[in-house]
């Protein structure tokens, strides 16, 4: 395993790298490889992960998934009287 040590980074830099690590729940040091990971060994065939819902892909059993299908159902229908 590499050591990697980084010197002279700006203020501004390591402010964002700080606020960016506190919002994710990440340390720096993991923030900094997690991102230099996706920056440079990006799998041409796949598409870049980003940090909104993979968390939650897959997690649901098929029960859950039948259960928020039923409870969303009834966005799909439009209300004709409420369109006249």
């Amino acid at each position: 395993m590499a050591t990697f040590t980084i010197r002279t980074s700006d203020d501004a830099l390591g402010q964002a790298l700080k606020r960016e690590s506190r919002r994710r729940g990440l340390s720096v040091n993991r923030l900094v490889i997690d991102t230099l990971k996706e920056s440079l060994l990006v799998d041409q065939t796949r598409r870049r992960r980003h940090d909104d819902l993979d968390g939650l892909c897959g997690s649901w059993s098929q029960e859950e998934a039948d259960e928020f299908d039923a409870s969303i159902k009834g966005f799909g229908e439009i209300d004709r009287e409420l369109w006249r």
